[in-house]
């Protein structure tokens, strides 16, 4: 809901305000809300005289203010609760602070923090944020997308908890993942708050702690499995795209089983991606292109090895056949510089254990059961870790992969930073400075032999905020493979020859709203070549796409 732009003679002239807020419910709303900040003139016109102290802060000191009290909270939860607060409050505010504190407060809104969050939700739960849609709704899903208050929703970011992160079944505790990524559309792409919606599929949980926690907020029984599921699922897309259409829709933290077919299912029926299979997918890519550069070797001479064969693993893997078919390489033999380990061993065509979404990367070739004998004979130049288990990159490990390889290639993608492969400092040190390194979540620059290294993060907020820009500003009906690797490439060139002297990978992440933008014109550019915008394209589509950012700043009329 927005507040029409009234004239200020207008709003002298009315005596009631019926279909506007006013007053008191002005403050309530955090879309609307912009506390001491509003002029004395409108605090007349607004109904808010004697609701807020007297004097008149601007925003710039509102932000102090957030910051001082977001810089004493003791620890990371605390700072990651008092922001909700702030959001809860006044949007606007929240997000100019983020957006200007960035490198300080994604790591708490987002991964790691975020996790931390999830496990606790329901200890820490204040006020609800977002749109629970229950098992109990079945039959009724569209009466409870009704309830949503906002008409003009175009971007959705939907979980049903089942594998959060790297944490496992979180059940509804999950819903801070999808708050989480809609705060990053806003700050660092550019959507309009107003315009985005979290929401939580609360389908139970197998998690058996959760059951008997008193204070758990989901639906106290195992998981709704099989045909219903599938029922649940389908009527929950009809639901929001009939509400909502064409609205972008994210999945999130869905567990494997469901993850690809889901994806298969819906991409072609509605604008829908999966942030774990395709955005992880594309900012791996982008860090390897980056990569590619320090070391001088063509992507087509690489050989990769993935600890992890679930969502993320599969989905880089796809991607980088993708990118080898446009240096001519056939899929098929594309495939062959894939090779994938699970929690089995590598997975090849002998095991009769493999799910469908492992198939195409079971080669003929030896079982071999443990990591570090898979990279004794396959010898691989990139070695990505994906597995959601801590330190799965031994000092041996690392230490072979830099006797193979002059510059290895470490990735330690899992999240949170608890669940990572390797540290950056372990990947520094047992490589002789010589990795290049990323991970999911961040690590802080760490000194070897004199050199600073800052290690890259490969975290999915420089792909999908810049993905639903695209897609949103030109109206797209679908979100294909082309568009993530345009993200890819684009991402990779924004990284400069200064960034890479230090092993810096990715752009630095102060500069991700530029990232963003860059991208989303990128992926536009796909929309309209692909005949799937349904907006006239724009003579200066950079522009264009620059245009549609929000930014935070308070809307009256003063």
């Amino acid at each position: 809901m927005t507040i029409s732009p009234f004239a200020p003679q207008e709003l002298e002239q009315q005596d009631t305000f019926t279909d506007e807020p006013y007053g008191v419910a002005i403050l309530h709303d955090p879309l609307l809300n912009q506390g001491m900040a509003f002029t004395k003139d409108e605090r007349v016109m607004l109904g808010l005289r004697g609701l807020l102290p007297p004097r008149v802060l601007r925003q710039h000191v509102q932000e102090a203010r957030v910051l001082e009290n977001f810089r004493k909270m003791p620890d990371d939860l605390q700072k990651y609760m008092y922001l909700i607060d702030v959001e809860d409050c006044n949007e606007t505010l929240f997000y100019r602070t983020v957006i200007d504190n960035l490198q300080e407060m994604m790591p708490i809104i987002y991964t790691p923090t975020v996790g931390k969050a999830c496990q606790l939700f329901g200890h820490i739960y204040q006020r609800p944020r977002g749109l629970y849609i229950s098992a109990e709704d079945r039959g009724e899903i569209a009466d409870v997308v009704a309830n949503w208050p906002h008409d003009d929703v175009r971007v959705i970011v939907v979980t049903d908890g089942e594998r959060i992160l790297g944490l496992g079944d979180l059940g509804a505790n999950g819903m801070g993942i999808p708050v989480g990524k809609i705060s990053l559309y806003t700050a660092c792409g550019g959507i309009d708050p107003a315009t985005t919606l979290p929401i939580t599929l609360d389908v139970g949980t197998n998690n058996e702690k959760l059951l008997a926690d008193p204070l758990y907020i989901g639906l106290p029984h195992h998981r709704l499995t099989g045909p219903e599921y599938d029922a649940f699922i389908d009527e929950f897309v009809e639901a929001v795209e009939e509400r909502f259409p064409g609205v972008l829709i994210q999945f999130e933290d869905f567990a494997n089983h469901n993850a690809f077919r889901l994806l298969k299912k819906y991409r072609q029926q509605v604008c829908t991606f999966n942030d774990d299979i395709q955005g992880t997918a594309a900012v791996a890519l982008a860090g390897i292109y980056s990569a590619l550069r320090i070391t001088g070797k063509p992507l087509t001479e690489q050989q990769f090895l993935f600890l992890g064969a679930g969502e993320a693993g599969v989905g880089i893997a796809d991607l980088i056949v993708s990118a080898l078919g446009e240096y001519g390489v056939m899929p098929d033999d594309a495939r062959k510089q894939c090779w994938l380990v699970d929690s089995k061993g590598l997975v090849v065509a002998e095991r009769d254990d493999l799910a469908p979404h492992k198939l195409p990367y079971a080669h003929d070739f030896q079982m071999i059961p443990s990591l570090l004998d898979a990279i004794e004979t396959i010898k691989p130049t990139v070695l990505i870790g994906v597995c959601g288990q801590s330190r799965q990159f031994s000092e041996e490990i690392i230490r072979l992969m830099a006797h193979i390889n002059e510059r290895p290639i470490i990735f330690a993608l899992s999240n949170p930073t608890s669940k990572a492969e390797c540290s950056a400092e372990q990947a520094y040190t047992w490589s002789d400075g010589r990795a290049i390194y990323a991970s999911g979540s961040p690590f802080p620059p760490f000194e070897y032999n004199g050199k600073q290294f800052v290690p890259g993060q490969g975290n999915n907020a420089y792909i999908f905020p810049g993905i639903g820009l695209g897609v949103v500003s030109v109206g797209a009906r679908h979100v294909t493979d082309e568009m993530f690797m345009a993200a890819a490439h684009k991402l990779a060139e924004l990284v400069d020859e200064s960034d890479l002297s230090i092993g810096l990978i990715y752009p630095p992440l102060d500069g991700i709203r530029a990232v963003s933008a860059e991208i989303g014109a990128a992926v536009a550019a796909i929309a309209y070549k692909q005949g799937l915008a349904t907006i006239p394209q724009p003579n200066d589509l950079h522009a264009f796409i620059r245009e549609q950012m929000y930014e935070p700043r308070y809307r009256w009329y003063v």
